[in-house]
């Protein structure tokens, strides 16, 4: 008994291990994003009151002799670049609201560009020492129809490079290749065959007329993968294909870490746009607690490759997500910023604080309300 303790303790902490990396893995990324801003605004001489690392009381503070203040506080998921008249009017020629406008959005994204720069590093580094990332099909469904033979389908081991001319990484490539199309349709491929790549032109084995890309079971059906699925939900329990790694020359990583966090910005306008369209349950998302316990798992699943893919994942979120014209966010004080631009004086300020007041609210209500919806 003592022994099934120690062991049930010694799991439980190393599971606090991966927490707490994927906590540093989330304030990493929101400290570059505002990071961002904060090199931005004194590249054109913002002034600064504050840079804050985390939310909450003050665990350590200091003042430097222009009065700016670096802090570190006690809740590690955030942070924040105040800058002097951020929200008001002020006779300080330094203040936020009395630089040029085209400056202030500068500053306004840089915070994106920042979480994106560092994505694509990390990307660069996953696709240098583990590969780019691709699909392996391990294992094919049985199949005795003459017509479906080894020229027009996968084979196993067949490493997935490029789907009607495009790179594939994700599963959501495939699913776009053939969207649209059916049982008997002939979709090109190149893949990775016993060392060399090789073009093949796959004929499609089931219906996937689809508009729900989120159907992999269909897709793995569709190009002859084996599938097991849950007999009630239809939820794939297990599938012959998963991920791996292809190492390509420095110059080919470089270009495909662009076009795979290009790739992640795409995914990430899908959801957006399946929560929308109601194509997509709102179960599907998670607020902070849910990504810090997804992140720390995957950490622990998958070690340093899976740490630097969902890091990518979440720097290109951050980037994406901020830029949204939604109240509060960068998206939404770059376009009030741009309006003040073209009709030469700005809205009101009173006004335009309390509109990003009521959605930062309302941003942190619906954090809430998504981790809390996991639960039930």
């Amino acid at each position: 008994m003592e022994f099934l303790f120690l062991a049930s303790f010694s799991e439980i902490m190393s599971y606090v291990g991966y927490i707490l990396l994927a906590v540093l893995v989330l304030l990493v990324m929101i400290t570059v994003h505002e990071f961002g801003h904060y090199i931005a605004g004194k590249i054109f001489g913002f002034g600064i009151n504050e840079f804050s690392i985390g939310f909450g009381p003050k665990l350590f503070s200091k003042q430097k002799k222009d009065g700016e203040v670096f802090s570190v506080r006690a809740f590690p998921v955030g942070g924040f670049c105040a800058f002097k008249g951020e929200d008001e009017d002020s006779d300080d020629p330094t203040a936020f609201n009395n630089k040029k406008w085209w400056q202030r959005i500068i500053v306004l994204v840089s915070g994106a560009f920042m979480n994106y720069l560092l994505a694509v590093l990390l990307i660069a580094i996953m696709f240098g020492v583990y590969g780019h990332t691709a699909l392996v099909t391990y294992k094919m469904e049985e199949n005795s129809n003459p017509i479906y033979t080894a020229e027009n389908s996968f084979q196993e081991r067949d490493v997935i490079l490029k789907a009607n001319g495009k790179n594939v990484y994700l599963s959501t490539d495939l699913m776009q290749a053939i969207e649209g199309k059916k049982e008997g349709d002939i979709v090109s491929f190149v893949v990775m065959r016993g060392g060399e790549e090789k073009t093949i032109k796959v004929m499609l084995r089931a219906d996937t007329d689809f508009s729900n890309v989120e159907d992999n079971a269909k897709l793995l059906k569709a190009i002859g993968v084996f599938i097991e699925t849950d007999g009630q939900s239809g939820e794939i329990i297990s599938s012959g294909l998963y991920s791996t790694g292809v190492k390509f020359g420095f110059f080919q990583t470089l270009g495909r870490s662009f076009e795979y966090s290009l790739r992640l910005a795409g995914s990430i306008f899908t959801i957006l746009h399946q929560l929308l369209s109601g194509a997509l349950g709102i179960k599907s998302l998670g607020g902070t607690v849910t990504t810090i316990s997804v992140t720390a798992t995957a950490i622990k699943v998958g070690g340093f490759r899976n740490l630097l893919n969902i890091a990518s994942f979440i720097g290109v979120n951050l980037a994406v997500f901020n830029l949204l014209p939604f109240p509060a966010l960068d998206g939404s004080r770059v376009v009030f910023t741009a309006i003040e631009g073209i009709r030469k004086k700005p809205l009101n300020r009173r006004v335009e604080g309390i509109i990003h007041a009521v959605g930062l609210i309302i941003i942190l209500l619906f954090a809430i309300f998504i981790d809390l919806q996991q639960c039930f």
